[in-house]
């Protein structure tokens, strides 16, 4: 008996947490012949395609599926989709973020694919175009809703915000989340010291840090602002900044014009992700919007006390075991408030950083597999 045939489609695979997700889910889905559309990625890629490649995951680049809006690109993209599609012969599409999920799932419907799945990975209501541009995508995702199987929320949150914006129903939502592979956190840790020399941190410092892409949504450069706040207070405190992006040159003018350039380390982004979380004293995710955060959980897994922004499906993380401290987002003054109160007290961080290790234990790989072969298979049932 012939195995069911997925299809992925995003448009890039770095080292963000829908890549992630996306290659993990190709990566351990057994039992499908599985399938990765993507456009061109640019800069560092996820480590993990190299697992799904492994695992027998067959990819294939969609020339014309970039990020931003480009109409003629984009019909271009639509017909490589549906081109693909056709040929594939596949039981199920599933789409991520939003401009593939948009374009993926029309070319499913044009190519007559049974089954389609789309998952947001947040959402781009607000925080990354202006009022117009925001209220276009809101009407386009409630459009491409009614012709989705299922709509896959990474939290409760999510699912609550999309359903406010009117996009799909309640019933086509299920809640999944953005699994989490803990097994390179098992292997033996570099000295914590050894780390900190390499990246030229003072061992007896207070390391504040943060891991992901350095672009706007992030949020890095209210971090910037609330460390040079904390900095004066807390002569010990040091900033590690882990990863790259278009705001990184605007980020080290800004260390430079707030005076604290000799206290912040840009890493670039590195393979030994648990040994630069151990390395740090708190984890800070000071992003304006974000589904979930897998650097947040990782962070929480190694038992980090965590500062984090108030948005998205974060809440559902931090507020469940209280395993940290939320702060509204964009306010650098909040941020370094927070961040004051847990540099002066060693015993809160400590159990902060014990409930969120208890917390993150529920966010792994193989919890979301489980979850998201139970949806594919009551689809499948369906359409035979």
């Amino acid at each position: 008996m012939s195995r069911p045939r997925v299809l992925h489609v995003i448009t890039r695979l770095d080292r963000g947490g829908s890549a992630e997700n996306t290659l993990l889910c190709a990566a351990h889905m057994t039992g499908y012949d599985t399938v990765v559309a993507v456009g061109p990625t640019q800069g560092e890629r996820s480590p993990t395609e190299a697992l799904a490649r492994q695992r027998g995951v067959e990819f294939v680049e969609v020339p014309h599926l970039v990020r931003p809006i480009r109409p003629l690109a984009d019909l271009r993209a639509l017909w490589e989709l549906w081109r693909l599609m056709r040929r594939g012969r596949f039981d199920l599409v599933h789409t991520h973020t939003s401009k593939a999920g948009l374009l993926g799932r029309v070319a499913a419907v044009l190519a007559r694919v049974p089954r389609r799945v789309h998952t947001a990975h947040g959402h781009v209501f607000y925080g990354y175009h202006g009022p117009a541009l925001s209220r276009l995508f809101v009407w386009l995702e409630r459009w491409a809703a009614w012709f989705t199987d299922r709509l896959v929320a990474l939290t409760p949150a999510e699912e609550h915000d999309q359903l406010r914006f009117g996009v799909g129903s309640a019933a086509k939502f299920a809640v999944i989340h953005s699994g989490v592979d803990f097994a390179p956190f098992a292997r033996p840790a570099a000295d914590r010291e050894v780390t900190r020399r390499v990246l030229g941190l003072a061992l007896d410092g207070l390391v504040i840090g943060t891991l992901g892409r350095l672009t706007p949504i992030k949020g890095q450069a209210d971090l910037v602002r609330a460390f040079a706040q904390v900095r004066p207070q807390v002569p010990e405190a040091w900033l590690l900044l882990v990863g790259d992006g278009e705001e990184g040159p605007g980020l080290a003018a800004l260390v430079r014009e707030l005076g604290v350039a000799d206290r912040v380390v840009f890493a670039g982004w590195r393979e030994e992700v648990p040994d630069l979380l151990r390395a740090m004293d708190i984890f800070v995710l000071p992003s304006l919007n974000e589904g979930m955060g897998k650097a947040l959980v990782e962070a929480m897994y190694v038992g980090l006390p965590v500062v984090a922004s108030r948005v998205g499906g974060v809440p559902d993380l931090i507020e469940a075991g209280r395993a940290g401290l939320l702060v509204p987002p964009g306010q650098p003054a909040a941020l370094a408030a927070a961040l004051l109160g847990l540099a002066a007290d060693p015993h809160r961080r400590r159990e902060l950083g014990a409930r969120a290790a208890q917390v993150a234990r529920a966010y792994s790989v193989e919890s979301m597999i489980e979850k998201l072969d139970g949806l594919y298979q009551s689809l499948l049932k369906e359409s035979t």
